[in-house]
């Protein structure tokens, strides 16, 4: 009777063992999958970036050419692009919130929740059973009271 029990839990030991190892590979596979979603997404970002840049660097050239040959002097059209350069600056710099900041976090979060979508989709979770009531619950808050919180 005794060598039954020994068996049992020797047996239930390595169930659980081997459990744990495979939830810990399940863990080290979603936590790799959304290392390569976030780097995608971030190298993605840093090529636009970069494509940007350099548009914006030869129309620099092309503009202060193009004001150097109406002026007869390179000095003042270059000095003009500069000037153009130093003020989409200051608008980048003033509007910075609304060019920059929010799209980048609408993004982000976007991202963020069509992958926690997609898992709740594939789980039984208690808000994908059938009669569930979800105001029981809490609501996801509306656009606007995200960007309430944004401007804190």
């Amino acid at each position: 009777m005794e060598d039954n029990f020994g068996n049992y839990f020797n047996q239930t030991g390595k169930v659980a063992r081997e459990y744990l190892e495979t939830r810990l590979d399940l863990i080290k596979l979603q936590a790799a999958g959304k290392l390569s979603k976030a780097l995608g997404l971030f190298f993605s970002l840093t090529m636009a970036f970069l494509l940007f840049f350099f548009v914006i660097v030869f129309l620099g050239m092309v503009v202060g050419f193009w004001i150097g040959e109406m002026t007869g002097s390179y000095t003042i059209g270059f000095g003009c692009a500069a000037g153009l350069f130093v003020l989409l600056f200051i608008v980048i710099l003033v509007f910075r919130k609304q060019l920059i900041q929010r799209p980048l976090t609408k993004l982000l979060l976007s991202e963020l929740v069509e992958e926690i979508a997609e898992a709740d989709e594939q789980s039984n979770h208690i808000h994908n059973q059938p009669g569930h009531d979800q105001e029981a619950y809490g609501h996801v808050p509306n656009e606007e009271a995200t960007e309430n919180t944004m401007k804190g």
